[in-house]
């Protein structure tokens, strides 16, 4: 199932069920002859299902890289501090600049998640290299650390529940046509970490051996962390933190694939789309018509799925 065609199949299967799932009975061939159903499908569903798949395989590929820049699988965007410092920088924006257009703001999220991430890297490097559960313990730390001052300041500054939209569980009940496309960019983001998939290979294997081989360790560490870093902020602005995607499903690739980041990039994305696609329909079907977030139901299932990974034996040594 990890060749493409299947996946793909998957996927398309999915999204035409997330278009007729929802409030209103609607069809998609109704809405060739019905305006209303035009409407629906047109300003609602199809936004949404496509902020999903956005969402889910840019934040799949996101944690495809950041595992490859700090050598550790068990980690992701939203154990690293990554999430919480892009909401560090939507609030300093909020509080300094409230008239800001929303790409000031994106900017500012993007370069406190980048610095926020460069922070985690430094920190784990300090740490001895046997230690392998160090470092996802590190990085609980600092999110713990930097969603308390966010949570701090939003308190004290009386914007106590954008912090809360941001660090929650995600959701796409409000995704309507004018409100999502700025994951476009956060999937272009993710698109440039294929182009880019050997350089993070090879810094993944050290940076002597990457000097060695004629690259810039710094260089390449500098484009995995604005990958992930871009991709973090557009999430966490659009729709919130959505927890264990870029966590789980590039180990569950990985151990199906191997570490060929070329050939298994494109698959962890599909899967990341799949994954939260799949998330989302359970969330909208287990309380018809009414919503649980999306984030709810994958935070169920990406322990349970962490949990498998932690016990069951890779299929490559």
């Amino acid at each position: 199932m990890t060749r493409l065609p299947a996946v793909l199949l998957v996927l398309a299967a999915l999204i035409c069920a997330s278009l007729t799932v929802g409030a209103a009975s609607i069809s998609i061939l109704d809405a060739t002859r019905d305006p209303q159903a035009a409407l629906v499908l047109l300003e609602s569903r199809l936004p949404r299902t496509l902020a999903v798949v956005l969402t889910g395989a840019a934040l799949a590929v996101a944690g495809v890289v950041l595992q490859a820049l700090v050598r550790n699988r068990f980690v992701g965007p939203e154990t690293t501090g990554t999430a919480e410092s892009a909401a560090l920088g939507l609030l300093a924006v909020t509080i300094l600049a409230p008239s800001a257009p929303i790409w000031a703001k994106m900017g500012a999220a993007s370069l406190a998640a980048m610095a926020g991430t460069a922070i985690f890297i430094l920190i784990i490097r300090r740490l001895p290299v046997r230690e392998v559960m160090l470092v996802p313990i590190a990085g609980l730390v600092l999110s713990g650390v930097l969603g308390s001052v966010a949570t701090f300041v939003g308190f004290q500054t009386d914007l106590l529940q954008y912090v809360n939209s941001w660090l929650m569980a995600g959701e796409f009940s409000g995704v309507i046509a004018g409100r999502y496309e700025q994951l476009w960019v956060a999937a272009i983001a993710a698109g440039l970490a294929w182009f880019a998939a050997d350089r993070f290979a090879i810094l993944g294997l050290g940076d002597g051996v990457a000097s060695g081989l004629g690259l810039s360790p710094d260089a390449v560490m500098r484009l995995g962390l604005a990958v992930v870093a871009v991709v973090t902020a557009l999430v966490i602005t659009t729709v919130g933190l959505i927890p264990f995607v870029g966590l789980v499903v590039p180990n569950i690739v990985a151990r199906i694939m191997g570490d060929n980041l070329r050939a298994s990039i494109p698959v962890v994305a599909l899967w990341g789309a799949v994954l939260l696609l799949g998330c989302d329909l359970a969330g909208r079907l287990i309380r018809y018509p009414y919503e649980i977030p999306v984030g709810m139901v994958l935070g169920i299932v990406g322990a349970a799925i962490f949990l498998w990974l932690l016990y069951r034996r890779p299929a490559h040594g």
